[in-house]
């Protein structure tokens, strides 16, 4: 993409996250193998934050060294947000050259209706915005939606599971869509979210705020994110410490009789 820095520093960063998107994408298995002439299709949610913008330029530049078989389409669904800049997305995508669908839907409208004064919106306007992804991606004969999710967002998803939900679960990098028709895909689930964000600016990408989610003060995920900002500032390196647990769980040391089978456990007679 245009305006990529030469520096060593960048390009450090540049490698590094290319490095961890490929591990991503074989550790989950998220390329199927080629099957005849034609290549899988995926789906790019770009909002417009930092971290679409990344996860479409690392994808595209592994498209263009041959590493990511698939056909690409970038989509933005414009929800219709007041002062939402309309221009800058397309004239992005096609200025890089890179194939997109730019959708409108109100689910603003709806969000501000439907949500009483004070709650938060992040749920109704993600689920809003999930069911459009879906059916463009099936309009456009696509395999997979492909999100922007990084490591701190399923590190922040893990422990609002542990602290509000009862359970143990975080994001899935892949999963199948309750239709079992559509793969969902979080290639950047090694990406840390600072990184990510170096990288959004060292590119000067144009970047979207969100007026409506993000205009909101005192949300849960919030207090996750400066929860674990606070653990990494006094212990450096627990967020991936914090990672690699998830991907290695002992069901025998946990307590869910429906994972491991404890009645089995017995000494000799």
């Amino acid at each position: 993409m245009a305006n990529a820095p030469s520096s060593v520093t960048f390009n450090k960063l540049r490698k590094r996250l290319l490095r961890q998107t490929r591990q991503a994408i074989e550790d989950f298995q998220m390329l199927r193998p080629e099957t005849g002439t034609t290549r899988p299709r995926w789906l790019i949610a770009l909002s417009g934050g930092k971290d679409s913008y990344a996860l479409l330029a690392v994808l595209s530049e592994l498209q263009w060294r041959g590493l990511l078989p698939v056909e690409l389409l970038a989509c933005n669904l414009d929800q219709g947000q007041p002062n939402f800049p309309k221009h800058v997305l397309p004239e992005f995508l096609n200025r890089n050259g890179i194939a997109h669908r730019i959708e409108y839907r109100d689910t603003y409208s709806v969000v501000k209706e439907k949500v009483p004064e004070g709650a938060t919106y992040c749920a109704l306007c993600s689920r809003l915005r999930r069911g459009n992804l879906y059916r463009i991606a099936r309009e456009e004969g696509c395999e997979a939606l492909v999100l922007g999710h990084h490591r701190d967002d399923i590190l922040e998803t893990f422990f609002l599971n542990l602290f509000h939900g009862g359970k143990l679960a975080a994001m899935p990098p892949k999963l199948l869509n309750d239709e079992g028709d559509l793969l969902v895909l979080r290639p950047l689930a090694y990406c840390a979210e600072d990184e990510l964000a170096k990288f959004a600016s060292a590119m000067e990408f144009p970047i979207i705020p969100c007026d409506l989610c993000g205009s909101q003060d005192g949300l849960q995920r919030n207090a996750m994110k400066a929860m674990l900002s606070d653990i990494e500032r006094r212990m450096p390196g627990r967020k991936d410490t914090m990672l690699k647990a998830l991907a290695n769980a002992r069901p025998s040391h946990l307590l869910d009789p429906k994972l491991f089978d404890f009645g089995a456990i017995n000494p000799p007679a």
